[in-house]
């Protein structure tokens, strides 16, 4: 924040985030990218809970809960003097690892769920979701981007989808390479593979057919390992019991009783 006259273009008084959050919780993003000079001043606010606008001399006492959070290791910052020792400590109180996204892929469909739903009302659409085949790519893919890679791609598909529906054909060819690669790594390159590269069978089938293929072999394997409990396969495929039973019918799985 600052006050009125602190700097050219201060015509009037602004309180800051800090203060804007007191007797809340404040989000610092990438705390890693934070100068050297501003860690050193929010490290004061921390301590003691206390701080002066920019062009001001009374000290104003919040009451603030931080979350920071950021995609390095902060004991490496500290460790090559980018990131200070003591701030570290004041901020390293509960510690939370959140794994990328390649490690979770049962939370991709909600994520994708709650993107679409923003980025229909930003840019007038009507996309209700992923075609069986794009959501498997989507779920094979590494996103070395994490999250904000995947914001990116939907809202890319979001805005150039013509249909209700986002499929294979749509999605970028990193995507579908990525999926492809993943499902010749877990299932090894099938012995049809030789003959459908002859030119008769294009790559976004291929890819389609491969997916779906490698969906079947993990609900059987999922379903042989829980004895046919569809609430515990599905529970281990993380999925629903329903779309777990969606799939058994594509399938030609039948539930037992």
């Amino acid at each position: 924040g600052h006050e009125k006259g602190a700097f050219t273009g201060a015509i009037a008084s602004k309180p800051g985030r800090f203060e804007l959050a007191d007797r809340g919780t404040l989000f610092l993003d990438e705390i890693a990218e934070i100068p050297t000079e501003m860690q050193v001043k929010l490290l004061r606010a921390i301590q003691e809970s206390s701080f002066e606008r920019v062009g001001g001399l009374k000290t104003l006492k919040v009451d603030v809960r931080l979350v920071a959070a950021t995609n390095r290791n902060l004991q490496t910052e500290v460790e090559t003097s980018r990131f200070r020792e003591d701030l570290f400590y004041r901020l390293n109180v509960v510690p939370i690892h959140l794994p990328p996204l390649r490690e979770r892929p049962g939370d991709i469909p909600l994520l994708v769920e709650h993107m679409l739903e923003r980025f229909n009302d930003r840019l007038g659409k009507q996309v209700t979701g992923l075609s069986h085949e794009a959501l498997a790519a989507f779920r094979a893919y590494g996103w070395p981007g994490n999250v904000r890679e995947m914001e990116n791609v939907l809202e890319r598909l979001v805005l150039f989808c013509e249909d209700t529906e986002i499929t294979l054909d749509l999605l970028p060819e990193e995507l579908k390479t990525g999926a492809a690669y993943a499902v010749a790594s877990s299932t090894g390159a099938p012995p049809r593979l030789d003959r459908d590269l002859s030119g008769r069978v294009s790559m976004k089938e291929l890819v389609r057919e491969t997916t779906a293929q490698l969906e079947k072999e993990l609900i059987v394997q999922a379903l042989d390992q829980t004895g046919a409990n569809v609430t515990r396969a599905a529970q281990l495929l993380m999925i629903s019991r329903k779309s777990l039973q969606n799939k058994m019918k594509e399938f030609g799985l039948r539930e037992e009783s």
